[in-house]
């Protein structure tokens, strides 16, 4: 089995200030699947997508209690192509209502530092050189 497309599906407080949250990071949206409920942030087109689904809604999906912002269910990982748009997201997050829980992690070819964003969801953000992984 070959999975195509990964949706991952958190819950939010207030889906248009997610929606400013995110396009600030620059991210597109699908807007086909966007709504007063949900919106979806293209993470790589026709592959990834994050929808962000308000609370209420998110409810309907599931039968079990929802995790609050000050516990951690998951960690989101992301890749970017190099350390600068890791620091540079991690900036803009910051700098738009998110905040950071890490300093950032120099591995000599793994360089990754992290944010919350306006939920309390945590995402790491790494740029990852294989041919810089140290030989055993």
């Amino acid at each position: 089995m070959e999975i195509n497309q990964i949706y991952v599906n958190l819950p939010v407080q207030d889906v248009q200030k997610t929606r400013e949250f995110w396009t600030k990071l620059g991210f597109s949206l699908n807007e086909q699947f966007s709504d007063d409920n949900a919106i979806c942030v293209i993470m790589k087109e026709n592959h990834i997508y994050t929808m962000f689904l308000k609370e209420e809604y998110f409810k309907t999906f599931t039968n079990r209690p929802v995790a609050k912002g000050e516990t951690t269910q998951t960690l989101l990982a992301i890749g970017v192509n190099s350390r600068e748009e890791v620091d540079g997201m991690v900036k803009t997050a910051v700098e738009n209502g998110g905040s950071t829980y890490s300093e950032p992690q120099d591995h000599g070819w793994m360089y990754q530092s992290a944010f919350s964003d306006l939920n309390g969801h945590q995402w790491e953000v790494m740029f990852a050189d294989p041919s810089q992984f140290p030989a055993e």
